[in-house]
């Protein structure tokens, strides 16, 4: 970073919107969160990250959410795309869906290993099965999804069902340094994972899919705002504190990573 920052020349590239999801399960009186390992072939291959990815075109979705703008700091329509972003990238790249039936907006759709909605409710709820995202018709739309075949959109509509963005907390927003070949305007969102769901390595983007502690996570190599992200979650021991936390959080102010030059010839990485 610190060589392309002093042989940087020319202008800077325009920086692609996109989302990325931190999915937090609980584990014993903690949680953990779920990182994949890049392959080597990728962008960013080697290093840990999120599930996430770029915004697409076709990512125009109806939310749960109406204050997605205020929240993310861009016009409705350009937040509700980061949302649909983060949404569709978690489902290509986890087999995780944050959706429920319309007009039930406190169910979720099960992966099969419990009844096909989950409701956060009361137990009479889990006896109607609408979905199982781990089937093979679910597999089946959800590489079409990932081969720009189909939307999510069409997907959820075809079956009944609605985005569940009230799911998804905004954490943070960094902007790749202007010295950077690639650049990113990302969001970074925190979900629960819904109950009767299980996160898979289903991209094959991938060398490692893992869940970690914030504290172990540490150990991992990763760019300079998947590491905030985790050091930010560390004071937190539950997952109900960082939904919490998520309503005091600035995700419309960007982070940009900066680099100082010293009159010593060395460097200073600046984040704020």
């Amino acid at each position: 970073m610190v060589r392309r920052a002093l042989e940087f020349r020319g202008e800077p590239e325009t920086p692609r919107p996109s989302a990325t999801v931190v999915l937090l399960r609980p584990e014993g009186d903690t949680f953990q969160v779920y990182v994949l390992k890049r392959a080597a072939t990728m962008v960013f291959g080697g290093l840990y990250a999120f599930p996430g990815g770029g915004v697409d075109p076709t990512d125009r979705p109806e939310t749960l959410r109406t204050d997605w703008s205020r929240r993310l700091g861009v016009p409705d329509e350009q937040a509700r795309a980061i949302v649909g972003a983060a949404c569709r990238e978690l489902f290509e790249e986890a087999g995780v869906l944050l959706a429920g039936p319309v007009g039930e907006p406190d169910r979720t759709v099960s992966d099969g290993s419990m009844s096909g909605v989950v409701s956060h409710g009361s137990e009479d709820d889990d006896e109607r099965i609408v979905g199982d995202v781990s089937a093979d018709d679910w597999e089946a739309d959800r590489a079409a999804i990932a081969a720009h075949e189909l939307t999510l959109t069409e997907v959820l509509q075809r079956r009944g069902l609605r985005l569940r963005d009230d799911l998804l907390f905004p954490w943070a927003r960094w902007i790749t340094p202007e010295f950077e070949p690639r650049r990113f305007d990302t969001w970074f969102f925190v979900a629960l994972l819904p109950e009767g769901q299980t996160a898979r390595d289903v991209s094959g983007e991938s060398e490692v899919a893992t869940w970690a502690h914030p504290q172990a996570a540490e150990e991992l190599a990763m760019l300079p705002p998947t590491r905030s992200t985790v050091n930010s979650l560390r004071p937190y021991e539950k997952i109900a504190e960082v939904i919490a936390a998520s309503s005091r959080r600035d995700a419309a102010r960007p982070v940009m990573p900066r680099v100082e030059f010293l009159e010593d010839g060395s460097a200073l990485l600046h984040v704020e």
